[in-house]
């Protein structure tokens, strides 16, 4: 286990204000991991299928706060790690699948916009990945021709090379257009052409509207559009494998913005967009390519407007006779959350006391009794036993070590005392009865 004691100040600071603020933070998350190692487990062995040029589609399932956005966080951090490239986006009303107002172009562009590798995690990682590749390419054709940089032979074993790729990559769908500014960039680059770049780019990134546009800037008659922008993330995976990555890995959360939405076939064309994606990387269509979504088990299992509303998913998601809380399937498509222990839930809590006790330099008396005490106050609420969740604990832990922090002299036990304590908890019960019953509204 990670010593939190040793938590850089700057990661302790970041973590703590994220979740106390509801949020996953994006760094640390090794430092607070407890529980999902089956999950975790599982989402890996499907890391190396990919890796070995396969594709997988999975749905992570859970209530607003289980954990959900933390897993995703997590396997997110694993993959860069492993060399894969990272894309992540959120559903909402603008961000779809499928949209006739350009709502799936708009969670291209989001993914596009979020590309994350190990040494730019933070996104905004389409020009580094594309320069690295054409830099690699020249280091590799001057070891291999033993010739000096400047030399014209040296350029033209680097144009076989980047050919080479671009050949691999014009056989896909929409692949030769792909190629052909893939070219566009190379030439761009060794003539120090920023602004074609910047135009290559740009196409990239989904931003020409007009086909008029994009061939007058780049002489391409071809524009990414609400249809096909899921043929584009195929291009991706396929070219950042060949550009020395292990492959690509996109999550997709917020599923439940696709359930709320109103009209009945706009609804369905998103399920038959999202039953492409699953066909495609469990048929083999798809290579070096993950897809990870995110969905409240609403958004799945309602049979009027979920996912499970759409007959070719629902046959192909629904859980077998056997699956059950406890022991279910995790090589199954679908991963539903079980809730975290008690146990696990006091370990965690073990962590954040050392590091908030790290972060603001004061020595951390609370024991394993006090702790204990807390939980069991949590979990003791009316309704906890299936409304609570870990986000809801977290957050009041927080606060008690801010409390006292800045009370010193005061103990755990007086605060689970207080009355401002047990409102709080009954209120935070009630709040997250309200958020469910929310789901339904429109």
């Amino acid at each position: 286990m990670t010593d939190s004691k040793k938590v850089p100040r700057r990661i302790s600071q970041t973590v703590l204000n994220s979740l106390k603020g509801g949020v996953v933070p994006r760094i640390g998350l090794p430092y607070i991991t407890v529980g999902r190692k089956s999950e975790i487990e599982a989402l890996l062995r499907d890391v190396d299928m990919i890796a070995d040029g396969g594709a997988s589609f999975r749905f992570i399932v859970g209530r607003y706060g289980s954990g959900k956005s933390f897993l995703l966080q997590t396997i997110r951090n694993y993959v860069m790690d492993r060399g894969f490239i990272v894309a992540d986006a959120d559903l909402s009303p603008e961000r779809r699948l499928q949209g006739t107002r350009g709502q799936g172009l708009a969670t291209y562009r989001e993914l596009i916009s979020n590309l994350s590798t190990k040494t730019k995690p933070e996104g905004g990682a389409l020009t580094l990945v594309l320069d690295r590749w054409i830099s690699a390419v020249q280091t590799e054709a001057m070891q291999e021709s033993g010739l000096s940089a400047g030399d014209p032979a040296l350029a033209a074993a680097t144009d076989r090379k980047i050919f080479a790729v671009t050949s691999s990559v014009s056989e896909l769908v929409h692949g030769f257009e792909f190629a052909k500014l893939l070219s566009a960039y190379y030439r761009a680059y060794t003539e120090d052409d920023d602004e074609t770049k910047a135009k290559v780019a740009r196409w990239f990134r989904g931003e020409y509207t007009l086909k008029s546009e994009a061939r007058e800037a780049l002489g391409v008659s071809i524009i990414i559009t609400d249809d096909d922008w899921y043929d584009y993330i195929k291009l991706f995976a396929a070219f950042f494998r060949l550009a020395g990555y292990s492959g690509l890995m996109i999550m997709v959360d917020e599923l439940v913005n696709l359930y709320k939405i109103v009209n009945t076939v706009t609804r369905q064309n998103n399920y038959e967009k999202m039953l492409t994606m699953y066909n495609d990387a469990l048929q083999g269509k798809a290579r070096y390519l993950g897809i990870i979504m995110g969905a409240t088990p609403q958004a799945l299992e309602d049979k009027r407007r979920g996912i499970f509303s759409y007959e070719a998913l629902r046959s192909r998601l629904a859980e077998g006779r056997f699956s059950r809380p406890g022991t279910r399937d995790l090589l199954a498509p679908v991963i539903r959350l079980e809730p975290l222990t008690a146990e696990e839930m006091l370990v965690l809590c073990e962590k954040l006391a050392d590091m908030h006790a790290g972060l603001y330099g004061y020595e951390n008396d609370i024991g394993t009794g006090e702790l204990a005490d807390f939980i069991k106050a949590e979990y003791e609420r009316i309704g906890a036993d299936t409304n609570i969740t870990p986000r809801e604990v977290i957050r009041d832990f927080i606060e008690l070590l801010d409390l006292k922090y800045q009370h010193p002299g005061t103990d755990i036990a007086s605060l689970l005392r207080s009355d401002g304590f047990t409102y709080a908890a009954s209120e935070a019960v009630s709040d997250d009865k309200d958020a469910a019953f929310a789901e339904f509204e429109i």
